[in-house]
């Protein structure tokens, strides 16, 4: 699944992001990223399933590379 994030204007100049496809606490370095990018203060924060869940972390080629020795 690929990441993306959902960026909203509202017209009283507040912003709502959201995050999909980013599992874990990966999901608060997005929000860090946008509070730098347009010099905003967080307000308010609301985790979805996704933080709970945890992303793998080894790819295919790196579970390749494992090898023990006899």
């Amino acid at each position: 699944m690929s990441k993306k994030l959902k960026i909203r204007l509202l017209p009283n100049g507040e912003i709502q992001m959201e995050t999909h496809g980013v599992k874990g606490k990966k999901c608060l370095d997005y929000i860090e990223i946008l509070k730098k990018l347009v010099d905003a203060k967080i307000t308010d924060t609301k985790l979805t399933e996704e933080y709970y869940e945890t992303e793998s972390e080894i790819t295919t080629e790196e579970n390749a590379e494992i090898r023990i020795d006899q």
